[in-house]
This record gives C-alpha cells, structure tokens and sequence, in this order.
C-alpha cells in the first residue's frame, strides 16, 4: 500500500481517480462515504488495499474489503460506492483494466488451461487476493513511480498478472473473457455492438441472430451474466452518456435525451430518476460538486 500511498502524494495528494503512467491503471483514493456513482465497468481487476467497497448490478449488490478484489469479465454498467471512508481510514484501491488479447495469449500457453464452467454465471464477483497476486499488484504500484523501466517491466509483469489469475482459484472465471466462441464471449460481442449503437432500436431477435445463438437461449445468458435483460442493460448505458454529455459538455436535459436516443425528454427523465436514483439536474449539480472537492 505504501507505493500506492507515494504515487497520490507525488501527483499533489488529495483524493480521487489517479491516472498513472501504466496503461489501464489507476488508483483511487476517498476520503469520505459516497453515494454510488455508475459508470461502465471494463474486463478488470479491482483490489482493495484498503477500506470498504460495494458495487451494485442489476438487482445485486457486492460487498468487498481490504485484501479482497472484485473481478469483472464483460463489460457492464454498475454504480460502486466507499463506505464508511474517511480522511482518518480512507478507502485506498487499485483498478487494473485488462487486455483481452493480451490475456487469451497468456491462456494459450499454459499446458493445463483451465476451463470455464459450461453455464455462465455473472460477469461480476469477489475473491480473495492470495500472496502471488498481491506481489504483482504491489510490484505494478512501485513501478508507478519508476516510469522509465515501463515499456520494458510493464508487459512482463501484466502477463505475470494474467498467469496467476488464470491458475489461481479463480481460473476458471478468468478464463471466459479470453476463450472464443464461449456463450460468454458470444454475450460479450453482443455487448460491444450495443455499445455502438445504444442510441438506435434494438431488437432481441437480432443481436441473438449476431451471435449465432436463438432469441430465448440468447436472453437467458445475456441475463444470467450481466444481471440484466439487454433492453435494461442498453437503458444503463444511455444515462451513463446522457450523464457525461450534461456534467462535460453542458448538454441540457432535452439534449442529452435526444442524443443518446430518446423521444420524450419526461420519459428520459423519469428512467433516469428511477435508474440513477434522482432527477438529472439534481445528479448532475450532485457530480459536479464531487468533481470540485477532488474527486476524479
């Protein structure tokens, strides 16, 4: 935790969402309880060092402290939030995006690949960070501030991440972002073509015929691994833009529906009170005022 400690301090301290100089890489630190705030979850890893965590998808709520990492194998909106972090015991964590080809490369050279469970679970859960992985999370830290050595030490040691991951107890679950022709790659392909065109109609049917599978089998897997149905699941990803465009481009209200896709700004409203928790003019000044007080 120290080197995460040193890297805060040597970009001015504070508390927020730190970019560091290894790609897809932050760490994160909070001084105080927030409400969720949602955002698209990448493939990741995310430890925490310390403090406590929750993240909510779909109807689950997870729960993940000091030592434990939640892992992330598709891509799905989520909101997370600190809890019970102060400036005394503030939250401290480490968020590692993964690269999926990267990953798949790893995969390919390990003599006993393990396999991924024949029906999928959720994208999302939490596990314990054993020794092996605790070293490479700490050694990625101290390399945060060694920036000169990363082209050479940075690859290495993200393949050293990706090995232990993939033969540690955890596998298993590891091992469906990377395979091909899984129904979790399959649901995964689904959702980087949602992604390109959330702000168009989208027909169940279609997307299940993209990926090969029937519209029933379809909405079952992409349910039982995001948490929720795909109409749902394009919804989460329309306010999350709508957000962005109105807390970093001074969109209005009315704009921001129009854009990511909808017809009724009252309707764009009310899905948005009921899917974020509040009004979209109340969240936005809410998000603004983290923004001010340091957060990233």
């Amino acid at each position: 935790m120290s080197a995460a400690l040193d890297f805060i301090e040597s970009r001015g301290g504070g508390q927020g969402r730190f970019s560091t100089p290894l790609p897809g890489i932050h760490i994160v630190r909070a001084f105080q309880d927030r409400l969720p705030i949602h955002n698209l979850y990448k493939p990741s890893l995310c430890v925490v060092l310390r403090g406590n965590k929750e993240i909510y998808f779909g109807d689950t709520c997870l729960h993940y402290a000091e030592m434990q990492c939640l892992l992330v194998s598709a891509e799905i909106p989520a909101s997370g939030r600190m809890v019970g972090a102060s400036v005394a015991d503030p939250y401290i964590g480490v968020m590692i995006d993964f690269d999926v080809a990267e990953l798949r490369d790893v995969l390919g050279k390990i003599d006993s690949p393990p396999v991924p469970p024949v029906e999928p679970g959720p994208c999302v859960f939490v596990g314990e960070v054993d020794q092996f992985l605790a070293d490479c999370v700490a050694r990625l830290c101290r390399m945060t501030m060694m920036p000169d050595p990363v082209p050479v030490l940075y690859p290495a040691a993200m393949r050293e991440l990706y090995y232990f991951l993939l033969t540690g107890p955890y596998g298993s679950e590891v091992a469906k972002i990377a395979l091909p022709e899984t129904y979790a790659e399959r649901i995964a392909r689904s959702i980087h073509f949602i992604r390109g065109h959330y702000n168009e109609t989208l027909r169940v049917e279609d997307l299940a015929r993209k990926c090969g599978m029937s519209s029933s089998s379809f909405y079952h897997h992409f349910k039982e691994i995001t948490s929720m149905s795909p109409v749902r699941y394009q919804k989460h990803l329309r306010l999350i833009e709508a957000r962005r465009l109105m807390v970093s481009e001074g969109a209005s209200v009315s704009q921001a529906a129009h854009h990511v896709g909808y017809e009724s700004a009252s309707q764009f409203s009310r899905d948005y009170g009921r899917t974020i928790g509040c009004p979209p003019k109340r969240d936005v000044a809410n998000f603004k005022a983290l923004l001010a007080a340091g957060s990233r």
